[in-house]
């Protein structure tokens, strides 16, 4: 029963119905309150009642599937640590975004005093070239490798 309790814990989950909000929250997703800063927007999924909580687990793991983003950019299939790989897929689904925007997006606060992204962005810099991440007066894109 404990992994069921856990089984989305960590997981920046939209949803605009308050019964589904509850069971995600149940389940420790983290509720977001805009789709543009959810890894899933769960609306999008169109899931329909009833449901087991492996099925609905299923589901949302399935949505957060980036390995087709993630082919997109490097083509070929790369193996990123999460925060490297939600980095990647964020700029390459907005664009671009100004730091306060990627930290939301990875679930910190705009003022919030860490160098968790900076250090990922370094990492990313380091292995495929400086040219690779950009940043243009605070605003980070994705370049070339």
């Amino acid at each position: 029963m404990g992994y069921v309790l856990y089984m989305l814990k960590g997981v920046r989950i939209f949803s605009s119905d308050d019964i589904w909000r509850h069971i995600l929250g149940n389940l420790h997703a983290v509720l977001v309150e805009s789709p543009s800063n959810a890894e899933v927007n769960f609306d999008d999924l169109k899931i329909k009642a009833p449901l087991n909580s492996l099925e609905l687990k299923t589901m949302i793991l399935d949505a957060l599937d980036n390995s087709g983003v993630i082919r997109d950019v490097f083509g070929k299939n790369v193996r990123l640590p999460r925060m490297q790989s939600q980095i990647v897929v964020w700029l390459r689904r907005r664009g671009a975004m100004t730091g306060d925007e990627l930290k939301q997006a990875m679930g910190y606060a705009p003022d919030a005093a860490t160098h968790t992204i900076d250090t990922a962005i370094y990492q990313l810099r380091k292995t495929y070239g400086r040219d690779f991440i950009i940043n243009t007066n605070g605003v980070y894109s994705l370049g070339h490798i």
